[in-house]
């Protein structure tokens, strides 16, 4: 997965100034304790750290 298409996913389940905000500041267990933000930046692909924000938020099944 792209990143533009991990931001479009994203956006579109939090909408965008939600979803920046989740990003930087919601720290996640399944992240190792990062925020989305930390996870990508650590090198994590992209797809990965979408399937981690998928299951601990319930992503809808069209957005997975």
């Amino acid at each position: 997965m792209r990143l533009t298409e991990f931001w479009r996913r994203m956006n579109e389940h939090f909408g965008p100034a939600y979803a920046q905000s989740f990003a930087r500041d919601h720290v996640m267990s399944e992240l190792g304790g990062r925020t989305v933000q930390q996870a990508l930046d650590a090198g994590w692909e992209a797809k990965d750290v979408w399937r981690v924000v998928c299951d601990v938020m319930g992503v809808s099944s069209r957005l997975r």
